[in-house]
């Protein structure tokens, strides 16, 4: 490697994983260098969470990021670690610094049974990663009162909206967006859709929210028929728009192969739908790409909290790594193609294909062999991975 990555830790199993990950499979081949980040709760704790403001700007500037899961803290989390305040979610902090779009796809597998058989083609979701309640506003309210948006321009006029006249205790959120963010957002996506020959669906609930989902609706459909609809027509590919709602009954009908563009929130919780009905949460892939060029590579799921508490007692896990794997692989062929640098390009490559023939042999964690009939018995975190090294020492 010439150029470093940014390299950002995490928390609880997910941690320990990736220590395990770059000792036994990219330590050994890869002259590796990172800025290290330490992004595990301690550690943001520590800072008052400037380490993750460091971490986002180093993807910025580096051009590259890999990042481990980590913790968004809630009430529980601050009682259990004796943290100073509840951090913000750090994923929020660095969408926000990059402002771009979060692209998760499945990693298909032919051994792999899919929750949904319907699905022989991937789908791809494109989530928005700015703003919505990642970087919300929240008040709680004790008694009877009214409660207002009150927004002051630049020019010092008020503009007033009653949003609730309290009769009791209640709570309040206030969420934002920006037209240039959402115009990039849209841009992301049809570039995407472009680039892999997919058909774009958008969906939102404009229907209820018609200013803010409104916007992003129409901001898709102007640039859709200003820019991009030739483009697309050449390429033999659609843009559709449909409610939220609709658009999950039509897809559960489909037979995938589409790019799914979705708000903040939404794309949240969909991408961890098609991911499960896929076969694993930990068989996704998940980039941020920012409009300026920037790529984050990380695993799409959490931390495996119960996984790290029985490991903490002693006892080995069948946690899948394959996520966090193909975070790292991300990354290094990232940065090989934009460092012309063919043989870290290659040596993902090879890594990526070591995973998917280990899987294919059948040598498994247990939430892959499940999906697997006959059902062959499960191997822990550590005896994967050896298995994958062995793959991988084979092909390069």
């Amino acid at each position: 490697m010439t150029t470093p990555i940014a390299e950002m830790d995490g928390d609880e199993m997910t941690r320990i994983l990736w220590r395990e990950i770059k000792d036994e499979l990219i330590l050994p081949f890869v002259d590796l260098r990172t800025e290290y980040y330490d992004l595990g709760l301690p550690n943001r704790d520590a800072t008052s969470d400037r380490v993750t403001t460091e971490a986002a700007n180093a993807v910025r500037r580096l051009r590259v990021g890999v990042k481990c899961a980590t913790i968004t803290p809630n009430a529980e989390r601050v009682e259990e670690y004796g943290l100073h305040e509840m951090w913000r979610s750090p994923n929020g902090t660095i969408r926000a610094i990059l402002d771009g779009t979060v692209f998760r796809t499945p990693i298909p597998c032919g051994v792999l049974k899919s929750f949904i058989p319907g699905w022989t083609l991937p789908i791809t979701v494109a989530r928005h990663s700015y703003g919505d309640i990642y970087r919300d506003t929240e008040l709680r309210v004790e008694g009877p009162g009214t409660a207002e948006l009150v927004f002051t321009a630049a020019d010092g006029s008020v503009t007033r909206r009653t949003v609730y006249d309290f009769e009791g205790p209640g709570v309040l959120q206030g969420c934002y967006n920006k037209d240039s963010s959402v115009e990039n957002f849209a841009r992301s996506c049809f570039e995407y859709a472009l680039g892999v020959k997919r058909d774009l669906w958008f969906s939102a609930k404009d229907t209820i929210m018609k200013q803010y989902d409104g916007l992003f609706k129409d901001t898709f459909r102007r640039l859709y028929e200003t820019e991009y609809k030739e483009r697309f027509v050449a390429a033999g590919i659609t843009y559709f728009y449909t409610l939220i709602d609709d658009a999950v009954a039509r897809l559960v009908r489909s037979k995938g192969g589409v790019v799914w563009a979705l708000k903040n929130y939404d794309g949240d919780v969909m991408s961890d739908m098609i991911s499960t009905a896929f076969g694993s949460l930990a068989m996704m892939t998940s980039v941020l790409v920012s409009a300026d060029g920037c790529f984050e590579y990380e695993a799409a799921h959490g931390t495996v909290t119960r996984h790290y508490y029985r490991r903490r007692k002693g006892e080995r896990t069948s946690t899948n790594p394959v996520a966090t794997i193909f975070a790292w692989s991300g990354a290094l062929r990232k940065r090989g193609e934009l460092d012309g640098n063919n043989a870290l390009a290659g040596f993902a490559d090879a890594l990526e294909a070591a995973v998917m023939e280990t899987i294919e042999d059948r040598v498994v964690t247990g939430d892959l062999a499940a999906l697997m009939d006959p059902q062959p018995e499960s191997v822990d975190s550590e005896t994967f991975l050896a298995a994958v090294r062995e793959r991988l020492e084979k092909k390069l």
